[in-house]
């Protein structure tokens, strides 16, 4: 006798703790990662905008502190022919470069604390933190700048020379000479950010 060349038919399991399910469809798929991912993006938004604001009134200290430390450039006033005029009293000083060398300093040293503080609050980083850190910086740089001008001595120097009369010293209005020290705040707080980074941040785990 030959066996039969028909296959038996497949097992069938009746278990009633096998439950065949279909999977999912893409769409479905796609709106769950869209529902994960969506409120991790929204917070780190939102925490990017708090750090920038924070960052950014931070300013006000900046341009305090500026408005303290940065040397008084001399001024004299003279009449000649019943009209008015102003200049440096002291030709060769160095003052004028002093003021722009003082906030290029206030600037890098709040750029340093600012990166290390949002490091320690923030320790994973991102896009939205970095980019809210160097724009803080950078709106607390014009902020401690208009400030400062604010609070130091009268910007009409020929006003001043006539309230203090002909001959009597005075001190210039503060004003920055280089606008490019503006950026020494956000410019500093990327790069120290960039370091924290790179050598204390998160890792990924290595993949066997």
């Amino acid at each position: 006798m030959t066996a039969p060349l028909t296959p038996p038919p497949p097992p069938h399991d009746d278990s009633p703790h096998h439950v065949w399910q279909a999977p999912p469809p893409a769409e479905a798929l796609v709106a769950g990662r869209h529902e994960q991912d969506g409120p991790g993006m929204k917070t780190e938004l939102r925490d990017a905008a708090v750090i920038m604001l924070a960052v950014a009134l931070a300013g006000v200290l900046f341009g305090l502190l500026w408005w303290w430390l940065a040397p008084q450039v001399p001024l004299v006033g003279d009449q000649i022919d019943k009209s008015w005029v102003v200049y440096i009293k002291d030709t060769e000083g160095e003052q004028a470069a002093g003021v722009d060398g003082t906030f290029t300093l206030i600037g890098l040293g709040f750029g340093l604390v600012s990166a290390v503080v949002v490091f320690l609050l923030r320790r994973r980083g991102g896009v939205p933190l970095v980019v809210a850190l160097g724009l803080g910086g950078l709106l607390g740089s014009l902020l401690a700048w208009r400030l400062g001008m604010w609070w130091g001595p009268e910007s009409d120097v020929v006003a001043h020379a006539k309230a203090v009369g002909k001959g009597v010293t005075f001190s210039a209005p503060l004003k920055l000479g280089a606008k490019g020290v503006l950026l020494a705040w956000p410019i500093a707080a990327l790069l120290v950010h960039l370091g924290l980074t790179a050598l204390f941040g998160p890792r990924d785990p290595e993949v066997p």
